[in-house]
């Protein structure tokens, strides 16, 4: 497959249930590039899970197509398969099964290019294959999940509600997992209603409602426009009439001397302000994208 083409296409991809009087999905477009971490957003019941049961062929589309790896989704699906790895949002396993045995049948159904992987991957993620998987937690049933979607090294990533279930030690472990194998050329697409999740692990996300792609933007994108926010100290006086003449800005006075400035996009003219008084501090929270995300989610504009 050609470098320069989507790893993951569709086109108005579009699912309607029997009986149903709505589209599940409707006219989804995407197009996802080698090596990318794509994150696909939205509320429970928006159609996550829908259109990722329909890019693995569990579920037939009413109208439209895709490909993955240039191969057709429903016609090709076996090929396809072979090159994928998958994780269900609400997984099931072979619940008399340990967590080994479940991995080596697995393994002999589609044998791993590295024998050793599989054991790296339990080692990072803490994971008890020696017990019956009926006898874990979620959490731990979740490692074992990841485990198997993970072990063979696919060239595409197809995830679903990934860290479900996770403390947050292995969140992080699983976030830092994503980066490395991205690193590798892999491919990610990755459903998830978690705003924290997707800043940390995404390069582009996709939002979509009541069942259709309302907006794509870079993680990078979003931090440009998002609103930062700086506590400042003055020698003296704050500048409260200066600082409140910034566009895109909002001041906050906590004393004559202390002020919160809250401002979005380019930090140019708050810099200039700033270097005309005396400054005894400067601190800033960080961008949190959150309200950033919420925007998408309610479906209001930018």
């Amino acid at each position: 497959m050609a470098d320069n083409l989507p790893v993951i296409e569709v086109s108005k991809l579009s699912k309607r249930y029997p009986g149903a009087s709505n589209f599940a999905i409707k006219d989804l477009n995407l197009k996802i590039n080698p090596g990318e971490v794509y994150g696909f957003l939205g509320p429970n019941g928006a159609g996550k899970s829908t259109t990722i049961r329909l890019l693995m062929n569990f579920i037939q589309p009413t109208s439209g197509g895709g490909k993955i790896a240039g191969r057709d989704i429903v016609t090709e699906s076996v090929a396809i398969k072979r090159q994928v790895g998958y994780l269900a949002g609400d997984v099931e396993l072979y619940p008399k099964m340990t967590g080994h045995q479940f991995l080596r049948y697995l393994s002999e159904l589609q044998p791993p290019k590295r024998a050793s992987y599989q054991q790296e991957l339990a080692k990072i993620f803490q994971a008890n294959l020696s017990r019956r998987i009926d006898t874990l937690s979620k959490g731990n049933r979740q490692k074992i999940g990841l485990i198997q979607a993970l072990m063979h090294e696919p060239e595409v990533l197809i995830l679903d509600e990934p860290t479900g279930g996770l403390d947050p030690l292995m969140q992080e472990a699983f976030y830092e997992l994503v980066k490395s194998t991205k690193a590798k050329g892999t491919t990610f697409f990755i459903s998830s209603h978690n705003l924290a999740e997707v800043q940390k692990m995404c390069d582009r996300v996709g939002f979509i409602r009541d069942g259709q792609l309302i907006s794509e933007v870079t993680i990078a994108d979003l931090s440009k426009t998002a609103v930062q926010t700086f506590d400042v100290t003055f020698a003296a006086e704050a500048p409260l009439l200066e600082l409140k003449k910034l566009k895109h800005t909002q001041v906050t006075s906590n004393s004559p001397s202390h002020v919160s400035v809250h401002i979005r996009g380019d930090l140019s003219p708050l810099f200039t302000v700033l270097a005309h008084h005396g400054v005894l501090s400067l601190d800033s929270r960080g961008i949190n994208l959150e309200e950033e995300f919420l925007r998408f989610y309610k479906g209001s504009k930018r």
